[in-house]
């Protein structure tokens, strides 16, 4: 490939993508808008029962946001002020928010190779405090569910599951894997949105049926508020273009997952560069393709010069952020501020061409060679 001008390559193209399903998404917003109704319709009911029917679960409740679906889960669990719960120190700060939110206290443990959290540091975290862990499928990779349960009898597994549509362990789809777990429809997941949305998908009667009131004003029925609850619904037009979508997810994971293989094949055994790691028994949805380098910033100056675009997921460690600043103990820590600064996200989506792939992957073994 012949040399690319500024930004040909971006880090996500999420135009070329919805031009693949450019009808669809238009005869779904037609349909609300003929429908005349706009929230908590048909079309979030139908979507709900489609993607439950998706994760092999029995309630998808759809929600605002991502942050909401993991904070009413934990709600609807009765957890709040004095509780702790066990979440990865590596993730989006939306999974400690969730933890705050209802005042309990993050416990952050670091992650390991696959940048999920690491089973085999739980024990230590235990308190009699603990009432929950919080995975985080970071990436689209899953977390070791049977492990954590293993090292926490007893104590119920939230997923985080924002960045794992589709993602399966051991045969089964991220979000049946625990007690509940919250989805993120932000524009750019896997499966999203045109807005913000989110979702929990959850076996248990109660806890739905909990997490439906708490979404609605804490009402199950017009006029009648049982408990203090907010407002957090999927409209119908966000829920009608993720119902266009959903049939195309496997589809498009595929695409994802081909273009990972390609990123390992041509990367691997590249001098200084420490590609992410893969579970025999995951079936990732690669929602991110991760690498990690001591010449990060060199590397990243390097490919934005070639056109291809990067980000970086995440730059600042969660308990330096001013939210939780001083809270933790930093030197605790330490291995996981390294790895803030070696972390690079390479372009990965369902229409990069492959022709694309290996011009990134020759870039970045021009430098590193």
């Amino acid at each position: 490939m012949s040399k690319h001008s500024a930004a040909e390559i971006p880090f996500y193209d999420l135009k070329a993508q919805h031009d693949l399903v450019k009808g669809d998404l238009a005869a779904a917003f037609r349909r609300v808008m003929d429908s005349g109704h706009f929230i908590t319709g048909e079309e979030l009911a139908s979507f709900e029962r489609d993607f439950a029917h998706y994760t092999g679960t029995k309630h998808c409740i759809g929600v605002g946001n991502g942050l909401d679906a993991l904070t009413l889960i934990l709600r609807a669990l009765g957890i709040g002020k004095g509780d702790e719960v066990i979440v990865p120190a590596h993730t989006f700060i939306a999974t400690w928010l969730a933890v705050s939110a209802v005042g309990a206290k993050p416990i952050p443990i670091e992650t390991d190779d696959r940048f999920v959290l690491d089973a085999g540091r739980i024990a230590a975290a235990l308190t009699p405090k603990t009432r929950a862990i919080l995975p985080v499928h970071l990436y689209g990779h899953p977390a070791d569910m049977d492990a954590i349960a293993a090292a926490a009898p007893g104590i119920p597994l939230i997923e985080d599951a924002a960045q794992a549509h589709g993602a399966q362990n051991k045969g089964r789809k991220a979000g049946s894997l625990g007690v509940a777990a919250g989805f993120s429809f932000y524009p750019g997941k896997n499966l999203g949105a045109l807005g913000d949305g989110g979702a929990v998908t959850t076996n248990d009667d109660a806890l739905a049926e909990n997490v439906r009131s708490l979404r609605n004003y804490g009402s199950v029925q017009k006029y009648v508020h049982d408990i203090q609850g907010t407002n957090s619904r999927l409209d119908e037009v966000q829920a009608a273009l993720l119902r266009a979508k959903l049939p195309h997810l496997d589809r498009w994971n595929g695409m994802r997952a081909k273009v990972a293989a390609l990123y390992r094949q041509q990367l691997e055994g590249c001098p200084g560069i420490l590609l992410p790691g893969a579970a025999s028994w995951a079936q990732p949805a690669w929602h991110q393709f991760v690498i990690r380098t001591s010449k990060r910033d060199a590397l990243q100056a390097h490919l934005h010069a070639h056109g291809i675009g990067t980000l970086i997921h995440y730059p600042i460690a969660n308990h330096l952020q001013g939210a939780y600043l001083g809270q933790y103990d930093k030197a605790a820590y330490s291995s996981y501020e390294k790895m803030t600064a070696e972390i690079l996200s390479l372009p990965i989506y369902p229409t990069l061409e492959e022709d694309k792939v290996r011009y990134v992957c020759d870039t970045i073994k021009a430098l590193t060679a």
